[in-house]
């Protein structure tokens, strides 16, 4: 069975929609705080066992896959027939909405990783020479805010996708219709 273009989009769609789950997941298993343990001149932060840093990072990594998945299907030659590049890119929605899922992209993996990193480095560096110290956790609502990013980078690599499928219609009607008044 041929790979089709109903077959990426659902790929596509699919992997965003779980980076998007695995955000949420992440934003809502983060705790608000860790518990500081008063020491010898010395704050230990002890932080509840969460998922947090392992779901954000899932998040980054499905949303990774969802934009090669969606760069690779706007290339991949269906049924065998590949189309010029040069094709494509005359195409100025096509161009503006392959920016745009490039730029949400890069914005939802900022978001993804940012909060994911610092909460994962307040775990790993937990002892504190302040007494005054809350035990941090990494900024509130980031993790969401790129799982949403996320799922609209997904929704623009879809939208550059239809775009790129009707220039390929196009480009094909003009190539055959020049091959039949030839013969």
């Amino acid at each position: 069975m041929a790979l089709t273009i109903k077959h990426t989009a659902v790929a596509v769609a699919t992997l965003g929609i779980l980076s998007f789950i695995l955000g949420i997941l992440a934003e809502n298993k983060k705790p608000a705080a860790g518990t500081p343990v008063t020491g010898s001149n010395v704050v230990i932060c002890k932080y509840p066992s969460d998922p947090t840093v392992a779901l954000g990072y899932l998040a980054t990594v499905f949303l990774a896959v969802t934009t090669f998945a969606g760069c690779a299907s706007l290339f991949y030659p269906y049924k065998g027939k590949s189309v010029p590049r040069g094709v494509l890119f005359k195409n100025k929605g096509f161009i503006v909405f392959l920016n745009i899922a490039l730029g949400t992209t890069g914005l939802a993996a900022a978001m993804l990783l940012w909060p994911t990193i610092t909460e994962q480095l307040h775990h790993s560096r937990n002892v504190h020479h302040n007494l005054e110290t809350t035990c941090p956790t990494a900024k509130t609502g980031v993790l969401g805010g790129g799982a949403f990013l996320s799922l609209d980078s997904c929704l623009f690599w879809l939208v550059a996708l239809m775009l790129a499928d009707n220039a390929r219609e196009d480009y094909f009607e003009e190539t055959d219709g020049k091959v039949a008044a030839v013969i």
